[in-house]
């Protein structure tokens, strides 16, 4: 967690997230008024955030990772829209505004994973979420298929669930019609949190390996290698400059 996040916690009176999020940072939140709640609740929990912000009370909404990647802070401005809201912050400073948004970078999962795998995301990358509960899984083969004929490195978020446990084989199969088989490979579990896994692999052993919700799997694209146990993917430099 960045510091402004820290900062961020320590100023605000209310507290609301997934509770499996806020369970992380019970240390900061152990004085503050806390809401919490379970999956699939995310709009209710946005709701009553910008509710109680308009009151006048300044309120934390929790995210893990990076809040606009993947997390809360899309939906807090969706939310704004469609009750018309005024917005304010450093970039619109009104004077009649109805509430105050302050969107707090953070680390996100593919970056966390990235820094312990080695270097896989040194040139041009794809994030893709391979959850179809808000994503038509269409959608996300097409996104796929696309990032791999480009030979994007590719990030996959949100890779297997208890209930969504197919959606992974199809994925490989799909980037496996653009990448060798020996592409290399790395599966990161809990990046940064207790109970930490780092696996490398290669692209045709990711759907033997043990998976869950809380996994980044991070797939090279044709220039990327292992070496001494760590994932790299060449910048360009070698065929520029001399070493």
């Amino acid at each position: 967690m960045t510091q402004a996040a820290v900062n961020a916690i320590e100023k605000s009176r209310i507290i609301i997230g997934y509770k499996t999020y806020l369970d992380c940072i019970e240390e900061l939140i152990k004085d503050k008024e806390v809401i919490d709640s379970g999956m699939r609740q995310e709009v209710d929990r946005s709701k009553k955030a910008v509710e109680l912000a308009i009151s006048g009370r300044q309120v934390a909404m929790i995210s893990g990772g990076d809040s606009g990647i993947y997390g809360m802070a899309g939906l807090i401005f969706e939310i704004c829209k469609e009750q018309g809201l005024k917005i304010w912050n450093k970039n619109n400073p009104i004077k009649d505004y109805d509430i105050s948004v302050e969107v707090i970078p953070g680390i996100p999962a593919f970056v966390a994973a990235s820094s312990l795998l080695g270097a896989p995301l040194m040139h041009d990358f794809a994030s893709v979420s391979l959850s179809d509960l808000l994503t038509p899984w269409e959608t996300i083969e097409k996104k796929l298929k696309n990032a791999a004929e480009a030979d994007f490195i590719i990030a996959i978020y949100n890779p297997k669930s208890i209930k969504r446990d197919w959606q992974l084989k199809q994925a490989i199969d799909i980037i496996s019609a653009y990448r060798d088989g020996l592409t290399p490979a790395g599966i990161v579990k809990k990046a940064m949190r207790p109970g930490q896994e780092i696996i490398i692999t290669s692209l045709n052993e990711i759907i033997n390996i043990d998976i869950d919700m809380q996994t980044v799997i991070m797939i090279g694209n044709s220039q990327t290698y292992i070496y001494d146990s760590h994932i790299i993917t060449p910048r360009g430099y070698q065929n520029k400059y001399e070493y």
